[in-house]
């Protein structure tokens, strides 16, 4: 199966030749028959790698602060951020199921290689841009719970890529029961966090219709203005290295493409495995602004970072009656799961995306110490320059979701483009024409959104 080039040191290969993440690909059997749940559970899992993305510890700041800061008016963000993610996510899991390519392969093998470079350059700093997150999410739950420094907690979390090279050998079903552990457990921490803060039910709701001065320029005093927070969210919500996460993952399951019937099933559960998961990841984010708004209301300044939220759920000044530490001690293993749960899928997109756009053939422990090492770099130095100052890491936090978003359109335009090609995808799987025409205005409204972005952080530096 591998066509070796002649590249120097025998290291470049024709991408497409090889299967994506090819140790997994096609490694778990559907059954033939069988009834709808049986047949749902066999495709259940890689819903939930993707959906970790959508939970990680870059929506926790923005989602809580935003929350904190603007009560309820964000909830329509996350709810239009989930819905974006929901159909971006199918339209890649449905091309790698059909395709037999993930997003990575299949825009390095239909654009130039000068393109194609640009293009992983961009990919390569929003995979950093979410690894920073889950280094300082991980890190900072570290020196919470057992009161480590930072730079110690840190370079710990450099060890969790061995985490996944040991998870790898027991088989990816294993990996996929370990995630679904983990997201229950965030689950219920902020089920629990949100029953006690009893949050103004028809003020929850009202906050899931849209409003225009969710994308206004202007905040309240000392705060960022909405559209900040805004994109904050969606950039922490509609992840670019998802696309090319669930295109790959959706293939570990063994679908004969020649039968059309058998391949449209799959697509079909490959569906109803990811909206679920990701209806869940929309329940946790929910809960993170709402938690934000009912509780902290009035203090964002209090809960800028995680170590204020750890110290406010125990400070009975800004949580009330309820606080304890307790509530803090969950709250530092909610975080410490959800940095776990993000190393793993970090990883394997790592591995995706350097195969994918780049044709190198280098072992795997090496391309994910590369991953989490590229990552690492710059929260060590914001951690020995500002001595591990928690606010100056969450402010990289914050301002890493916000690229996020500034990256998302340059992952979505290859995405769309190529599932709405019959020739890529062939007349029967097709994306529809209005799903193709959403698709595009989500992508336009983004790209203006992100250029207003720009403008604004470019006029307060001037």
């Amino acid at each position: 199966m591998e066509n070796m080039t002649n590249g120097k040191h025998g290291l470049i290969q024709n991408a497409a030749d090889d299967a994506s993440l090819a140790e997994v690909n096609g490694t778990i059997v559907p059954p033939k028959n069988g009834s709808f749940w049986r047949k749902l559970w066999a495709f259940s899992g890689p819903g939930a790698l993707v959906a970790v993305g959508y939970m990680d510890p870059g929506n926790w700041v923005t989602s809580v602060t935003g929350g904190a800061t603007y009560h309820y008016l964000l909830l329509s963000i996350v709810l239009i951020s989930s819905l974006i993610a929901m159909m971006l996510q199918y339209m890649a899991g449905k091309m790698g199921m059909v395709t037999g390519e993930d997003l990575a392969q299949a825009t390095r093998n239909r654009t130039s290689k000068g393109g194609g470079i640009a293009l992983w350059i961009i990919t390569e700093l929003a995979l950093m841009a979410t690894d920073i997150a889950e280094v300082i999410g991980g890190a900072i739950a570290l020196h919470l719970l057992f009161g480590w420094s930072m730079i110690v907690s840190v370079l710990t979390t450099a060890f969790d890529v061995l985490l996944l090279l040991l998870l790898m050998r027991f088989g990816f079903r294993k990996i996929e029961a370990i995630v679904i552990t983990l997201i229950t457990t965030i689950l219920f921490v902020f089920l629990y966090l949100v029953i006690l803060s009893r949050p103004d039910i028809s003020a929850m709701f009202g906050g899931y219709l849209p409003k225009l001065q969710s994308v206004s320029t202007h905040g309240i005093t000392g705060a960022d203005s909405p559209l900040v927070m805004t994109l904050g969210i969606i950039g922490a919500t509609v992840m670019p290295h998802n696309l090319y996460l669930h295109s790959s993952i959706a293939q570990t399951r063994k679908v004969n493409r020649e039968n059309k019937e058998e391949l449209k099933e799959s697509v079909r559960f490959m569906a109803w495995d990811s909206n679920i998961q990701l209806s869940v990841a929309f329940v946790i984010n929910s809960m993170l602004l709402i938690l934000g708004a009912a509780m902290f209301f009035g203090h964002a300044d209090s809960v800028g970072t995680f170590g204020q939220m750890y110290n406010a759920l125990g400070d009975k000044t800004i949580a009330g009656a309820i606080a304890s530490p307790i509530l803090s001690t969950l709250f530092a293993v909610a975080l410490l799961a959800s940095g776990q749960n993000s190393t793993i899928t970090g990883t394997l997109t790592g591995e995706i995306i350097m195969a994918g756009f780049l044709h190198l053939r280098v072992p795997m422990w090496l391309r994910r110490v590369i991953t989490r090492g590229l990552a690492l770099i710059p929260v060590v130095a914001f951690t020995l320059i500002y001595g591990g100052a928690e606010d100056k890491l969450d402010q990289l936090l914050v301002y890493s979701q916000v690229f996020l978003s500034v990256a998302l359109p340059f992952a979505m335009a290859p995405l769309i483009w190529m599932t709405s090609s019959k020739k890529i995808m062939g007349k029967e799987f097709v994306i529809s024409k209005w799903m193709t025409t959403i698709a595009w205005l989500v992508f336009l409204v983004l790209t203006a959104l992100n250029i207003q972005l720009v403008i604004q952080i470019v006029g307060k530096l001037l």
